[in-house]
């Protein structure tokens, strides 16, 4: 077969993605916090761009109706049409000054804690060598994660001194802390206690496994006790610590949810309010565009640049304002199919999917899913993240029920269950079906365990 070198007309249609298309679609997806911080970043970056108060934005709008501009280029309808009122944001509430009392402690970690003991406990230098090496070696649950072989190796002295270290730690505060395994961390906590049951130190170190299986009978059986001296035993395990570092912080373990959007009601209605308190007002420097109006002002270089800074600036504010535009049609959308859950609590959630509300707004559904993304809501049902109100669900008489409500049903009925006869997972299913909701068993024990519970034969009691 011969080949042909050939030309060939033809039209296709192709997305584009330029660089204010990118800012936008980034801009679109950021949290309220990173959104601040990437406002920050072009402020540095972009001369044009600054920051406006109220009295500057109402002196602004005096001066932009000019329309003797014949300018020829992308931002000339921006000038025109009065869009340098900055990003518009909810007037800041007046606060009083910072002083030392808003400043919030490190939290000391479990090496600081027990670093202090040991500078009081430790009669030499060695041993607090050594116990500051065994320190540091410690996870943030107060595990050792060192051999005493591998210890004695690295510090150069022998196990037995290393053990005899190890020991002292063992008997600081918190109680079980330098332990090596879950059963020599509960004995530690055991022999700091004088209210153990009898029988207690047995089934610690010989039948963990069976306590956390739920296996009583089993024990009973083999210790020749009574059920009910076992669940006494067991019950008294339960209030022991099996992670005694996880009290303390890691320095920087304090995380904080700003809400991007919230939801209020008022009267019987519900207001939505996108939370840009912690975001800037942006305007356009006026001297910039002093410098623009003026032929010969500039050479044709600098003139490029400010154009081309300009051009950023403007389309960044718009991106802010077409981001909380689009983030207030998509909450406002949720609270109109979500009003039961807003109303009455998260038994009422519905099934939901970005699909619907993409086709309720006239948008497509990407758009949907980076308005939801890394965002929370404050509602008078708790805060929560946005994509919380996309579940999935099923088949339930007259609709569907959200999964997270199905949820909350199986909770509800096992706390009410009676604790010597518990509802089992065909139980449960088979109360849902009364209700109306179709599930199966195994989506039962699905949801159960999701939720952190356990199974009929771990809860019951005796």
């Amino acid at each position: 077969m011969r080949e042909r070198l050939g030309l060939n007309l033809e039209q296709a249609q192709k997305l584009i993605m330029t660089p204010e298309l990118r800012q936008a679609i980034v801009v679109l997806q950021l949290s309220t916090l990173e959104l601040a911080e990437y406002v920050q970043q072009e402020l540095q970056e972009n001369p044009l761009l600054e920051v406006r108060d109220e009295e500057e934005v109402a002196a602004a709008d005096d001066e932009l109706v000019d329309d003797h501009e014949p300018f020829e280029i992308d931002w000339q309808e921006y000038f025109q049409d009065g869009s340098d009122l900055g990003y518009v944001s909810v007037p800041r509430e007046e606060r009083p000054e910072w002083n030392h009392q808003n400043l919030l402690t490190g939290q000391p970690t479990l090496q600081d804690h027990l670093l202090l003991q040991l500078k009081i406990a430790a009669s030499t230098t060695r041993e607090l060598e050594i116990g500051t090496f065994l320190i540091g070696n410690l996870d943030a649950n107060g595990y050792l994660k060192i051999s005493l072989k591998e210890a004695a190796a690295c510090l150069k002295v022998s196990p037995a001194t290393v053990w005899r270290v190890l020991q002292l730690i063992q008997h600081f505060d918190p109680p079980g802390v330098g332990a090596r395994n879950l059963t020599e961390c509960l004995l530690l906590q055991l022999r700091q206690r004088e209210d153990a049951p009898p029988g207690t130190e047995k089934i610690i170190r010989n039948f963990l496994t069976d306590v956390a299986e739920g296996r009583l009978t089993r024990i009973a059986r083999r210790l020749n006790m009574s059920l009910p001296a076992v669940q006494a035993v067991v019950d008294y395990i339960r209030t022991l610590d099996p992670k005694p570092g996880r009290s303390f912080g890691g320095g920087q373990e304090n995380r904080y949810i700003v809400p991007d959007v919230i939801i209020e009601r008022v009267g019987r209605d519900y207001v939505v309010l996108v939370n840009d308190l912690a975001m800037p007002r942006l305007g356009i420097n006026p001297l910039y565009q002093a410098l623009m109006r003026q032929e010969g002002s500039c050479d044709e270089a600098t003139r490029r640049f400010i154009e081309s800074k300009l051009n950023a600036a403007a389309w960044l504010i718009r991106s802010l304002e077409q981001r909380r535009l689009t983030l207030y049609r998509v909450v406002n959308c949720l609270v109109q199919e979500q009003r039961e859950f807003l109303d009455k609590g998260i038994k009422y959630l519905k099934p939901l999917t970005m699909r619907q509300v993409a086709a309720s707004l006239g948008i497509h559904e990407s758009t949907v899913s980076r308005a939801t993304a890394n965002k929370y809501v404050q509602t008078p049902q708790g805060v929560f993240e946005l994509k919380f109100f996309f579940a999935s669900g099923v088949e339930k008489k007259g609709g569907a029920a959200a999964a997270e409500s199905i949820k909350k049903m199986i909770a509800e009925a096992i706390s009410r269950e009676d604790a010597t006869n518990p509802l089992t997972d065909q139980q449960l299913q088979e109360l849902l079906q009364q209700q109306g909701i179709k599930i199966s068993r195994r989506t039962v024990a699905k949801y159960r365990d999701e939720q952190g519970i356990p199974a009929a034969a771990k809860r019951r009691r005796y």
